[in-house]
């Protein structure tokens, strides 16, 4: 990010004047897919790639938004957010703000530019990444217009955003992606359960490998997905699992035997697979948990493998080329393990791989993957970055 070229073009946009500077980073979800919204475990990290919005606050309520690489500029005012509701990029940000406002933040007007590096429509969660950015950034400037204490609860702000994207946008997202943004610590995954919000920081220690994300450049929109296809199918399979558990919660809540032993409860075929990738895929972020703490990397691998074995057989939500560069991964001298992550259908994969063969790799998967899709994939060697925050003016 180059802070004299972004500011320039804040200044060509809005005028002179001092501006404050608010990031929040992308995720990738290591393992525990399509749970988040089941009461599940998950075990994502956030991103050094980020969302950064530049801002400074109007002596009216007028809402003024712009990015770096958009011709498009959206314009609203805090007492008329309704008017625009929808799945318009914009339309994350004043959700949040009519969230914020709806739970009671004090919000002024704002002139805001954003500038990211976290890819659109890859399962990067870069929309989480806009809305805490955002978040923040409002509940800040407003607070402190208000003569108000600016200590924020983060997690307060990360179910503020959820509430956004799903009221405002309308996609019927978990909590996990926005809890990551706000959360995320550096060098640092997060055991989060989705049920409750209590969450553990695991240090990812990867001593001899690396996580390398692969872009399958397939765009993905999580709102025209068959994302909120596969949530009504979760409530279905939760409402013939109450009547044998009639207090039940969650799917998640449910053990592999507890399923095993009920699985004919269901309507169909799809809606037993459903709930067995949930259930299945829980357990699996304890074991994986367990051998991060145990530097247990094969063991690691072998459940991410497990993991997208699931998700592409069971949950139905790959495709062909997240299918495509995952198994051309696993198949790669160097790869201890690798499935897709995010919500699916497009987006990216996430492979660990052994660092002395990170360059190898690269160049092989690339090449076999446009091979067999004809599309020309990025890969992104990554740890794990800060939650959100804000960044000095030097930066």
């Amino acid at each position: 990010m180059n802070f004299k070229d972004l500011k320039k073009k804040f200044v060509s946009l809005y005028g002179e004047g001092d501006v404050r500077v608010f990031a929040a980073p992308g995720r990738v979800n290591l393992i525990g897919e399509h749970i988040d919204y089941n009461g599940g475990k998950v075990f994502p990290a956030a991103l050094e790639m980020a969302n950064v919005v530049l801002c400074r606050t109007r002596n009216d309520r007028k809402i003024r938004i712009a990015a770096d690489d958009l011709s498009h500029k959206v314009e609203s005012d805090l007492d008329h957010l309704e008017e625009k509701k929808g799945k318009e990029w914009g339309s994350y940000q004043l959700g949040v703000c009519d969230e914020l406002q709806k739970a009671g933040y004090p919000l002024v007007g704002c002139d805001m530019l954003f500038w990211g590096n976290v890819p659109f429509g890859a399962g990067l969660s870069s929309s989480a990444s806009i809305e805490v950015a955002t978040a923040i950034a409002m509940a800040t400037l407003g607070m402190e217009a208000a003569g108000k204490k600016t200590e924020l609860n983060l997690i307060e702000l990360a179910l503020i955003c959820q509430k956004a994207e799903n009221n405002f946008v309308g996609v019927n997202c978990g909590i996990m992606d926005q809890f990551t943004a706000a959360m995320g610590q550096k060098d640092m995954s997060i055991l989060l359960d989705c049920n409750s919000l209590n969450y553990a920081m695991v240090p990812m220690e990867l001593p001899g490998y690396s996580i390398v994300i692969c872009n399958t450049k397939k765009k993905r929109g999580l709102a025209d997905s068959k994302y909120n296809e596969r949530r009504a199918e979760c409530d279905l399979a939760l409402a013939c699992l109450r009547e044998v558990f009639p207090d039940l919660d969650a799917l998640c809540s449910l053990t592999p035997g507890q399923y095993e032993m009920h699985k004919d409860v269901f309507p169909s075929e799809t809606i037993k697979n459903r709930a067995a990738h949930v259930i299945y895929e829980n357990a699996r972020v304890m074991e994986a948990v367990a051998c991060m703490k145990q530097g247990d990397w094969f063991g690691f691998g072998r459940l991410l493998n497990a993991s997208h074995t699931s998700l592409k057989e069971l949950y139905e939500v790959s495709g062909k080329e997240l299918d495509a560069m995952v198994e051309t991964a696993q198949e790669t001298e160097g790869c201890i393990g690798a499935r897709m992550t995010g919500a699916g259908f497009g987006g990216c994969a996430v492979a660990i791989v052994k660092d002395e063969y990170i360059e190898s790799f690269i160049t092989t998967v690339g090449i076999a993957y446009t091979r067999l899709t004809g599309l020309i994939p990025e890969f992104y060697v990554t740890r794990a970055g800060e939650g959100a925050r804000e960044l000095s003016v030097a930066q």
